[in-house]
């Protein structure tokens, strides 16, 4: 009885005593990590993607509470527990001018603080993009200013990612820093990423091939996984929508002995209804499965050198097409359709070897084999590529050295006319940079690389970049370089592949060139009530030499690759605004002006599938007493130049202005869980709006019933009014309508 009774009285005691410290952290932009505990108690936790954090059973007393987080000042502040009063306590982080930002590392492979880098690097974390959940980062990139993914084809749903209007196969993907992902896998290589295991994503827009090399043209994405000792320990993520897409990531961490932490990830998504809303017979979006398993370890070694390892491997069946059709008439010419079978494996490592100085090995490897059918038309590939990389890291004085050396090796083989035999390609370069400090103040960069292709021969691409910091609030950057990209037509232009155009390469294609120069500036402003506003405008230009240019004019049956006979120009404005006010209201609003064109004998003619301006915007705000935040986000695009097969065409020549719109609701009530729910597309615009169709000849895909003249030219026929052929290259937007989408989001740390 005593026991129970003193039992009682402890449970009491605690109950009386124990209290809850609870509230929220804001910041004036996302950061990695929140870390909030009760200096000499082990009493600690970190808050979540909201800034939310809570500490339970705090037993009475005086205490030191402290807030650290990257790129901020710390906070430390006493605090009280009383008896019978739980503490709702916020706190407001301010930046810390010894430690700016975000660190990134894709400007000058070098571990850096974002605004003390000589190279302008944008930062996007996965909160970011939570605000308008989709299942591939592919899609997610849609809300950033400058950046764009585009739609290839009208059946399949394949495109790539333009940087400020230049064509897909102008962007390296990188992972992790390793260029994993090649130009026409972009959009496989980005999709199936489980966002949970996404660190942030690292954005250069210019020229970035003395350091990169080939691909590095109009820019870089560069995607860092999270470090598997930082990750929570489970996180699951899904959602669904009125059109009964459903996207699930489950991310898992787990410790194998007392040195080696790993991370899992699984991405899993589905979509198998048949829509075909603007009544042409196929379905408005392809049909897909998918499943991708990402694993990620990091060993403790002596001296706290880093070595990681990294897999991922994917498979993914897509179709779409006459929506009659089934796996039996694949490949035929019964019923239209255009089946795409997509297996890939890659392989990412970093090691230090244990050497005094800083020497990195890196290394990657990936396999892509397609297996496609577009109605008969039979496209079967096989690519690898492998990746090795030393780079050798010294400060000496002011001066900050970085030197490597890196061979790239790529197979492809197809079985395509324009592929006559499998090519194997061997890039072997060596760089070196070194970033000077002049005064604290300024500090210049000046780097240089040399590669040599086993085919096109010797390449060399310099670069320069400057950085004067006029004070803590206000930053100019001056950067300028060169770019190449060697020839792979298997990443020129995935519409070559579909419908019933041949491909036709006109001369030998020679590597392209290009000069690029863009002038930065940033402006910090910190008022005293502590509203924060950023703003970041770049003024840039890029200037081609031997771009390959794809004529789809000349003859609708075809399409024609050749170098361009003239040069190619891409120049414009960009600015991004983010505002944050202590209220819980933060928008982020970016603007382009583009003026992309091709000169060609005398004569300019602007790119298909280009605009000339694009805005893109973020809206959020936080009710607390409502446990609610509520995201608006969306994009506006000026009018495109799109392809027509010939002057009796009746489609628009060009897109009109349109804007896809999206609402979030999340509901943050629950520890570790977040329910929320919204509409996409809240405009409701689709590209069939004010066209009398998108797909030409949909009634007609094999072309039975198309006659042509002796010349080869299509003939006007009562079938055929407009002497067109089946073709899906009109595409320049996402075919899906209003529609509503819920989801649950699980973080156990």
């Amino acid at each position: 009885m005593k026991y129970l009774f003193l039992t009682i009285m402890i449970f009491s005691g605690k109950m009386l005593y124990s209290q809850t410290i609870s509230g929220e952290v804001n910041r004036n932009n996302e950061s990695q990590l929140i870390k909030i505990r009760l200096l000499d108690t082990e009493f600690k936790t970190e808050a979540d993607s909201l800034g939310n954090y809570k500490l339970e059973n705090v037993p009475q007393g005086n205490y030191k509470i402290q807030i650290t987080s990257m790129g901020f000042k710390p906070i430390i502040q006493k605090i009280s527990i009383k008896e019978i009063e739980n503490l709702n306590l916020d706190f407001q982080l301010k930046d810390n001018d010894n430690e700016l930002n975000e660190v990134v590392v894709s400007g000058t492979l070098k571990a850096v603080k974002r605004l003390e880098s000589a190279v302008p690097v944008e930062v996007y974390s996965p909160v970011f993009f939570k605000r308008n959940p989709t299942p591939s980062i592919y899609e997610a990139l849609q809300n950033i200013n400058g950046v764009r993914p585009q739609l290839n084809c009208g059946v399949c749903n394949t495109g790539d990612i333009h940087i400020n209007g230049l064509e897909g196969p102008y962007t390296l993907v990188l992972i992790d820093g390793m260029p994993i992902v090649s130009s026409l896998s972009t959009v496989y290589g980005l999709s199936g990423i489980p966002n949970s295991l996404v660190e942030r994503i690292e954005i250069v827009k210019g020229p970035a091939s003395s350091l990169y090399g080939s691909e590095a043209v109009g820019g870089l994405i560069n995607i860092i996984t999270k470090n598997p000792t930082n990750a929570p320990i489970f996180s699951a993520d899904y959602f669904t929508t009125s059109y009964f897409e459903s996207n699930l990531d489950l991310g898992v961490k787990f410790k194998a002995g007392k040195k080696a932490t790993s991370i899992l990830g699984v991405n899993y998504f589905n979509y198998d209804q048949l829509i075909d809303k603007d009544q042409d017979n196929f379905t408005d979006v392809t049909l897909s499965e998918r499943i991708s398993v990402f694993n990620k370890w990091n060993f403790q070694r002596n001296n706290n050198r880093l070595f990681t390892i990294a897999a991922r491997g994917m498979y993914e069946d897509r179709w779409g097409g006459d929506v009659r059709w089934e796996k039996k008439f694949r490949g035929g010419d019964e019923i239209y359709g255009e089946s795409i079978y997509t297996k890939r494996g890659e392989l990412i490592g970093t090691y230090q070897l244990p050497f005094e100085e800083k020497l990195m090995l890196s290394f990657s490897g990936n396999v892509h084999y397609q297996d496609s059918r577009y109605g008969t038309t039979s496209y079967i590939a096989n690519q690898k590529i492998g990746f090795l990389q030393l780079t050798w890291d010294k400060k000496i004085g002011r001066n900050d050295f970085l030197a490597g050396i890196a061979i790239r090796y790529t197979y492809y083989d197809d079985n395509t006319a324009a592929t006559k035999e499998a090519e194997s390609t061997w890039l072997p370069g060596i760089f070196v940079q070194d970033e000077i400090t002049i005064s604290p103040k300024s500090q210049v960069l000046l780097g240089a690389r040399y590669d040599y292709n086993s085919i096109h021969g010797s390449i060399f691409t310099p670069r320069l970049a400057y950085r004067f910091k006029a004070n803590d609030n206000s930053i100019f950057r001056l950067n300028a370089g060169t770019g190449f990209r060697v020839v792979n037509l298997f990443t020129e232009d995935h519409a070559a592949l579909t419908g019933s155009r041949d491909v036709v390469i006109a001369n030998n294609l020679n590597p392209e060139k290009s000069i690029n120069a863009n002038l930065n500036y940033i402006q910090k402003i910190n008022f005293t009530n502590g509203t924060f506003i950023g703003i970041e405008t770049t003024a840039f230009y890029t200037g081609f030499s031997n771009k390959i240019i794809s004529d789809y004019e000349t003859d609708p049956n075809k399409i024609i690759y050749d170098n361009i006979n003239g040069y190619a120009i891409s120049q414009g404005i960009s600015t991004n605004v983010d505002v944050n006010f202590p209220s819980g209201l933060k928008m982020i609003v970016g603007a382009t002006l583009l003026d992309n064109k091709n000169v060609e004998n005398g004569i300019s003619e602007k790119p298909f599938l280009t605009e000339n301006f694009t805005s893109t915007w973020s809206v959020s705000y936080k009710l607390k007493s409502l446990s609610l935040l509520v995201d608006y986000t969306g994009n506006v695009y000026s009018p495109m130049k799109l392809p027509l097969l010939n002057e009796y065409d009746p489609r628009n020549p060009k897109s009109p202005w349109y804007s896809i719109q999206n609402i979030q609701f999340t509901y943050f009530g629950y520890k570790n869980f977040e329910f929320y729910g919204g509409i996409k597309n809240l405009l409701n615009f689709t590209p069939k709006q004010n066209n009398p169709f998108l797909i030409s000849r949909a009634n007609d895909p094999f072309d039975k019933k198309v006659q042509y003249d002796s010349a080869g030219k299509v003939l006007v026929t009562p079938d055929n009014p407009y002497g067109l052929t089946f073709d899906t290259t009109y595409v320049y937007g996402q075919n899906q309508t209003f529609r509503g989408f819920f989801g649950l989001r699980y973080n156990f740390k």
